[in-house]
């Protein structure tokens, strides 16, 4: 898979997303705004939705790869 450029603002809504399943506690609010802001990178960066979704997640749960 090529390399996506992942802005900052979704690292910082994955991880608070993250941190809110991990807990127990992800609302609905919460994962809606992190798949629309995957939706709307995607979209104005011309790349695949689920690709950067699954770098993000990468790059968040599993940051030592």
């Amino acid at each position: 898979m090529a390399d996506i450029d992942i802005p900052d603002h979704l690292i910082a809504l994955e991880r608070a997303a993250w941190a809110e399943q991990q807990a127990g506690a992800l609302t609905v609010e919460t994962a809606d705004a992190v798949q629309a802001a995957y939706r709307e990178h995607a979209a104005s960066a011309g790349v695949s939705r689920l690709a950067l979704e699954m770098a993000v997640k990468r790059a968040v749960r599993h940051p030592e790869e």
